[in-house]
Order: structure tokens, then sequence, then C-alpha cells
């Protein structure tokens, strides 16, 4: 994302800056070195703005539909007053697609991004749109992502998309694989808030070629909307159990939370380890409330994943109990979220699992338990190397994690 204040045309510009957060609690600062950006940042000048480092302010919401009264933002982007959205165009396995308002996600830091990434994903991220609206938009859809949204498989497009709001852009998008805007449940209910059109015929389409042409062109565009025991029934020593959900608008499953991390977490390992389904031990993950017996294996191991998650049966010869904590969102408080830091997140999870790991089950608490959590809970369920320690990786997060907290100490303390 780049701003630059204030007006148009950047006449009396005070600062051109890039900003961004990374995935899975890596730091931002590793990812950007990885994708050479700060030679490209330096040689325009332009001051760059990591927003797990940068302070974050508390902005009112005032729609009425708002999940919350307030949301935490990084303060380089409440206080922008000219802001350039650069998505990447891809599918996703929560939200169908990840265009101009699902990046809105990245703007928050580790602290705040998993509050309400959950069954309330969708409704987040129209709130976020409340927080400022990009004055010109750029999706890159040369190479798009297909399936997953971290381990994306490339499908060549060959097209950029620009426009001036976010919804316009979405919609158009959709159209380019082939799919109805109103399937998008965020686009949907941004478009809803007043922030833009639904309908093709209230957008001025121009370009290179015909719409029609990209449709043809993406006919076997891939998704993947499948939930995980689905998804996971015939790969390998994983299966899944899914229960039910306790939000009315998504008892059945829940797009935005364990399931889809599970899923990314996999896809993380299988590109390091294209063996893991049939390396990993046999585990049995669990899901949601279940009320069924599971039916297990001798040697299968169990992980019963989510604060919502709740199971009171047999597992093998004795009686487990598995007691929910789930917190709808008036009931979590965004002003006092807990530390998502890689380092503690890493220790916790692993002592978790670690002092389970010759007993049948573990449970990995959490709302969502993040990508980076599944890792862990994987590798010592399921016996598998931990890629994060992997020695190509180790040293240079290492590096870029400590410079990451030794900036945000002082982004926080001295300004």
């Amino acid at each position: 994302m780049f701003w630059a204040p204030p007006a148009p045309m950047a006449g009396g510009m005070t600062e051109l800056a890039v900003g961004e957060r990374s995935g899975i609690t890596i730091p931002t600062r590793y990812c950007f070195k990885q994708a050479g950006y700060p030679k490209i940042i330096r040689k325009h000048r332009a001051r760059t703005h990591y927003f797990d480092e940068t302070r974050q302010v508390l902005v009112s919401l005032q729609k009425d539909q708002s999940l919350r009264n307030n949301i935490f933002v990084p303060k380089p982007v409440a206080e922008a007053d000219f802001l350039i959205n650069l998505p990447k165009f891809k599918a996703h396995p929560w939200c169908r697609l990840t265009l101009s308002l699902k990046n809105f996600i990245g703007i928050q830091d580790d602290r705040h991004r998993l509050v309400d990434h959950n069954l309330f994903l969708e409704h987040k991220i129209a709130d976020l749109q409340e927080v400022i609206q990009p004055k010109f938009i750029a999706v890159d859809a040369i190479t798009a992502g297909q399936k997953m949204m971290l381990t994306p498989t490339p499908f060549h497009m060959g097209a950029i998309v620009m426009g001036t709001n976010s919804c316009a852009v979405d919609t158009v998008g959709c159209h380019m694989v082939n799919i109805q805007p109103a399937d998008v449940i965020h686009l949907r209910m941004t478009a809803e808030r007043g922030f833009g059109p639904l309908d093709l015929e209230e957008i001025e389409v121009t370009g290179d070629f015909p719409l029609d042409e990209m449709q043809a062109r993406t006919r076997d565009f891939q998704f993947c909307m499948e939930t995980i025991d689905d998804y996971f029934r015939d790969t390998g020593n994983l299966r899944c159990t899914v229960g039910t959900f306790p939000e009315r608008h998504s008892s059945d499953y829940c797009w935005g939370g364990c399931p889809g991390a599970l899923q990314e977490a996999m896809h993380i390992y299988k590109a390091y380890y294209p063996t893991v389904h049939q390396d990993i031990q046999k585990v049995r993950y669990v899901v949601g409330q279940v009320t069924q017996p599971l039916d297990l294996d001798d040697d299968e191991k169990v992980i019963f994943a989510g604060d919502c998650t709740s199971y009171k049966g047999p597992l093998g010869d004795r009686e487990v109990r598995i007691d929910s904590s789930y917190r709808t969102t008036s009931a979590v408080d965004e002003k006092k979220t807990k530390s998502n830091d890689m380092v503690l997140k890493t220790i916790k999870a692993l002592l978790a699992a670690f002092f389970r790991k010759n007993r049948r089950y573990v449970h990995a608490r959490g709302c969502p338990v993040s990508v980076g959590d599944h890792v862990h809970y994987l590798s010592v369920m399921g016996k598998i190397k931990n890629i994060n320690f992997d020695p190509r990786l180790v040293f240079s997060i290492n590096l870029s994690y400590w410079t990451m907290r030794i900036k945000r100490f002082v982004n926080h303390c001295l300004t």
C-alpha cells in the first residue's frame, strides 16, 4: 500500500511511503527483503512503514452495521490523506477472492489482526473500509493466484486492474473469474453499507480487451471453497471431523477461522516437504461442537482446535471432556488483546503440544488458532519436521524478528 499526503497530483506532498503487514506473524521486513522492495523504496526516496512495528491507534466506527464501535489501525494509515491500495489478485479459501477490500486485513498488526478473524471475518473486512477509502487501486493480476492465499497456484491472467472505488474494482474482479459479486460476502456487505456499486452496469469498464475475453481465459480458474473434512478425505494420514459452530449466520462451518488455517499450514508444509501427507503420523483434527463419538484408529492422535470446540465422549479407552470457551464479538474487548508475538506464540504452542506428545490429544486454544500455531501442533502431534526451524529460514527470520522488536519498542515508547 502506498500513500502520500496531501493534495491531488502530489502537490504539497510531505511524505511518500510504503506500508504493509505480512501474514502468519513473519516479520514484514523479512518479506520485503526477500521480495527486493527495499532497493526500489530507496530509489524513490520513500519511507517504509512496517505495520507490525508501527504504533496502532483507535479509530471510531459509525456505521450501524459495524461489528464494533472502534478498531485499531496503524497511525500512518489513520493519518493518511491519499492512499493507494495495491493488492494481488488471488483466490481465497475462506472468502472466495481477495482483492481490494480483503487487502485491508493487512494493515493491522499481529495483536489486533486475529480479533474477529473467525466466523465474523467477512464483517471485519467491511468494518475496515470505514477507516479510510483508497483514492486509487491497482490490482496485480498479471500472474494471479488460485486456491490458497499463502501458497497459491499460479495462473497467468495477464492483466492489471485499476480503479478509484474498491467495490467497483472487486465487482469487476469477480466477473473476470466468472463468479457473482453477491457471492463474495464482504463485497456484498461493503456495498450494502454504501461504499460502492455491486452491479456491473453501474461501473464504467474500459481496457485493452473485452471482459468476455477475460472470462473465457479464466474459465478454468480454480477456487478452494471445500470444507476440511472433504478436502483432506483422501490425502493421507490427516483426517478431519467438523462439528457445528456457535453463530447463527455460519453455524455449519467457520470459514474465517481454524479450518482454513489448517489448510494453509498443510500447504506450507507441502511446499517444504512434498510427501508430508504420507509422512505425518495419524492425526484426527476436530473443530466445532462434536456430539458423536470419534471413530479413531488405535494409533491416531487428536488435535481439538479452537475455543469453540467441544467434545464429550470416548477417546480410545478413556472418557474425555473438551469444553468450549468461545466468546462472541461483544464479549471480546479489542482494547485488551493478548500478544500475538512470533516467539511467544511459538514457545506457547510448542510447550502445550510437547507436554501432551505422549498423550492421545491436545486442545489448541485460540479464536482462531493461527496458521503458525497449526504448524507447531502438527509438527509435535504428527511427528513431522517443524518448518520454522528449517536451516533455510531460521537465521534470516530471527534476525528480522529481533530488528522488528527493537524498532517496535522505539516506535511505541518514543513516539
